[in-house]
């Protein structure tokens, strides 16, 4: 068979791996000059199951009506004529009882954890470099009552097999002594172990070009424009260097997944959320971080990649704009010196923002809608990077007829 991957994010490029592994004959279609060029550039790297809360939860409403009016929240609403903020905010508000947060965060989990599963398999198979740290991640508090919370709030993870350690303030700066300066800051946090780190967009280059090596084909600088339908099936991809013809379809164009499927009369209720980040040489200092944290007061991500530290914060709800200015990154930026204040050479840190395909109840869109040869990868919102994997061989799993190897219930529509 001959799969064609609209996509050449980290999820696209995973979908392509798994179904070659299946026999398949792939091409990807990618508009940038080269893979993992946009929202798999810029995250945070982290393979967190231990992060799988939905963002559509009872205390978001208030975070996004206080963001009309305070600058500092970790999510914000920002005004906008774009209709379908409005028509996709509703949808998402409507998840936000405490009911559909237990069950959505518990299958974003399920789907996170054997995502990361397959991801070893990967890693164990191709031996690929990717600046991967396994020590876990560190969810730190900066007062008891948080701190308790936030356990609380933990248990509902470790009840679906989530390994979770509550560490006090001296054990986390044994854990890594990078935060010894900050001790007084930390009231304590959670450990999350089997957590772990890594570049995605080195991870994706390095899975594209064994694609390539193995007879796969990669068009990048290719715009998609359309796709081509025959009765219940499509029969080629439009672009703008003419058309792309197999027997299999997989959309994985994450926040544009949803401009293409409507071309075909499908509704994907999928928005993009704006993210920035900050990836910062760590230069001659001498104590950079040697564990990925979150600071969950701040809600500001960093993680290790080598010799840089990627920084990350932010959810705004701001339609398809990825402008950014300095002041943007201030706060993320003044954070993490805070912690780290021998962590890094922050003068010299590199700005980016991106969009997140973001759905209402944070769970991707899998399956096939309509047409019969199309099949859906995509919407993986804020942890995409842990997800894609398991996302991919779900998928190859789909259009070979198999089941997959996780329950689907709640996940394909």
């Amino acid at each position: 068979m001959r799969a064609i991957v609209l996509g050449g994010g980290v999820v696209g490029v995973t979908t392509a791996y798994q179904l070659q592994k299946d026999g398949h004959e792939v091409v990807i279609l990618e508009r940038r000059a080269e893979v993992a060029a946009e929202t798999s550039w810029g995250n945070a790297g982290m393979i967190a199951p231990g992060h799988s809360f939905v963002w559509s939860s009872p205390r978001a409403p208030m975070i996004l009506l206080k963001s009309l009016v305070l600058k500092d929240q970790a999510l914000r609403f920002k005004l906008s004529a774009d209709p379908r903020l409005y028509s996709w905010s509703w949808l998402f508000l409507m998840e936000c009882t405490a009911e559909k947060a237990k069950r959505n965060t518990l299958l974003k989990h399920r789907l996170a954890a054997y995502s990361q599963s397959v991801l070893r398999e990967v890693v164990a198979d191709e031996q690929i470099d990717y600046d991967r740290n396994d020590r876990g991640i560190l969810y730190f508090y900066r007062n008891q009552q948080a701190l308790d919370k936030g356990v609380e709030h933990m248990r509902l993870l470790e009840s679906d097999g989530q390994l979770i350690k509550v560490l006090d303030r001296d054990t986390i700066v044994a854990l890594d002594p990078a935060l010894a300066s900050a001790r007084e800051k930390i009231a304590g946090g959670i450990h999350c172990p089997t957590d772990e780190t890594g570049d995605p967009a080195k991870f994706t280059h390095a899975l594209a070009a064994k694609v390539v090596e193995r007879g796969g084909e990669i068009r990048t600088g290719t715009t998609i424009t359309g796709i081509e339908t025959s009765g219940d099936g499509v029969t080629g991809v439009l672009t703008d260097k003419g058309s792309c013809k197999g027997d299999a379809y997989v959309l994985a164009l994450g926040c544009y997944s949803p401009l293409i499927a409507k071309t075909v009369g499908i509704s994907l209720p999928i928005y993009p959320i704006k993210g920035y980040s900050l990836t910062i040489p760590i230069g001659n200092q001498p104590r950079p971080p040697t564990i990925a944290s979150v600071d969950e007061h701040n809600l500001v991500a960093i993680s290790r990649f080598g010799d840089r530290i990627r920084v990350t914060a932010t959810a705004e709800f701001a339609g398809y704009d990825t402008s950014h200015k300095p002041a943007d990154f201030a706060f993320m930026k003044g954070v993490t010196q805070e912690l780290y204040p021998e962590g890094a050479d922050y003068d010299r840190a590199e700005m980016w923002a991106g969009l997140r395909p973001m759905t209402p109840n944070n769970l991707p869109e899998f399956g096939r809608r309509r047409l019969g040869n199309l099949y859906l990868n995509t919407g993986h919102g804020h942890i995409g990077w842990t997800m894609s994997h398991g996302s991919a061989r779900i998928t190859a799993d789909l259009i070979a007829g198999r089941r997959p190897a996780i329950s689907m219930d709640g996940l394909l529509n």
